[in-house]
């Protein structure tokens, strides 16, 4: 009986952390704020009901406060 060995090939990169722990620290206080229906959007003042919304609010301020999320699309 021949044995194979297996090897795991690599893909690339290796994957880093793309998120900082505070950015997803910024993001659930705002879902929590979300949940708890105190949370509202910019100008208009409106609450915020949508789960992504709120995600992106919560990268948004990480973002103002310098912590380490990538840069928005488009």
């Amino acid at each position: 009986m021949a044995t194979t060995t297996t090897k795991k090939k690599s893909t690339g990169k290796r994957s880093t952390r793309k998120y900082s722990p505070a950015a997803g620290k910024s993001v659930e206080r705002e879902m929590r704020a979300m949940k708890e229906g105190k949370l509202k959007s910019g100008r208009s003042g409106k609450k915020v009901t949508s789960r992504k919304q709120a995600i992106a609010i919560g990268l948004s301020e990480a973002r103002k406060a310098g912590k380490k999320v990538p840069a928005k699309k488009g």
